[in-house]
């Protein structure tokens, strides 16, 4: 069904250069979250993205249907720093404009309460709304690094990737499974991170530790290799690869060292 999908929608709204023909960070990102678009076509519609977002100051033109992909996408074509500069965005349209303006909760519209005060409708403005809070889903599974395992249901084997950027220097999350809870806390300080992990009971997770060069890793106070619960450790090009059974862990190690 999705390879006819797929075809479907590259005969309607793909040039034969591989152009997006929908000029909208919106039809963009919906074709990279859903794997619409390959070769060339994938190519293009990143570019344009990316070109899209730089013609808006780095600042969304997204609505319900595209803002919850927005920062998954350009995290997952290796734009993560695309995204951060999304997330810390503080003037509008942004998530923390409405911070500044003093919302707990996420509005309906990006403007709910305007620069000037005043309200985007009297009649219809709702101030606790669920699609542009979908930016949580990025804050768990690319800034804290949760992430299923689909290949393992429920979270009997998960991953956990963090992808630090911006100007965060700390985050830390936690998710309830039917195993326990699930803990990431990540904290840098000048050339150093320090990452604490948690691993339910009965469960396993593949950690990445970013700019990590593997003889240099702690876990406490012993080298990575040797720590009790991890069950294999492997060097990748700008990450270490850590294999760990149920526990509780706290790596440290100096940031680019490779």
């Amino acid at each position: 069904m999705h390879s006819r999908i797929k075809e479907a929608f590259n005969r309607e709204f793909i040039t034969p250069s591989g152009r997006l023909s929908v000029p909208t960070q919106t039809a963009c990102v919906l074709a990279l979250m859903f794997g619409l678009v390959e070769g060339p076509a994938k190519e293009r519609t990143t570019d344009k993205l990316l070109k899209l977002l730089e013609e808006s100051g780095h600042h969304l033109t997204t609505g319900f249907v595209g803002t919850p992909y927005l920062n998954l996408v350009l995290s997952e074509a290796g734009h993560t720093d695309a995204a951060y500069k999304l997330l810390l965005q503080t003037d509008y349209p942004s998530w923390l404009y409405q911070v500044t303006q003093g919302a707990t909760t996420i509005w309906e519209h990006w403007d709910g309460i305007k620069e000037d005060g005043s309200f985007w409708s009297k009649d219809m403005n709702s101030f606790n709304h669920y699609a542009y809070g979908a930016i949580g889903d990025f804050l768990y599974r690319h800034v804290a690094g949760i992430e299923l395992d689909e290949a393992y249901p429920g979270y009997k084997a998960f991953v956990i990737k963090p992808q630090p950027g911006g100007d965060l220097t700390w985050t830390a999350a936690a998710l309830e499974t039917m195993y326990g809870r699930i803990r990431s806390e990540w904290n840098i300080t000048a050339d150093q991170l320090e990452m604490s992990v948690s691993v339910p009971p009965n469960t396993s997770a593949t950690l990445y530790l970013p700019k990590a060069d593997l003889p240099r890793v702690l876990e406490g106070d012993v080298p990575l290799e040797h720590a009790a619960g991890v069950h294999s450790t492997e060097q990748l090009e700008h990450e270490v690869k850590v294999i760990l059974g149920s526990g509780d862990y706290k790596f440290s190690y100096k940031l680019g060292a490779q």
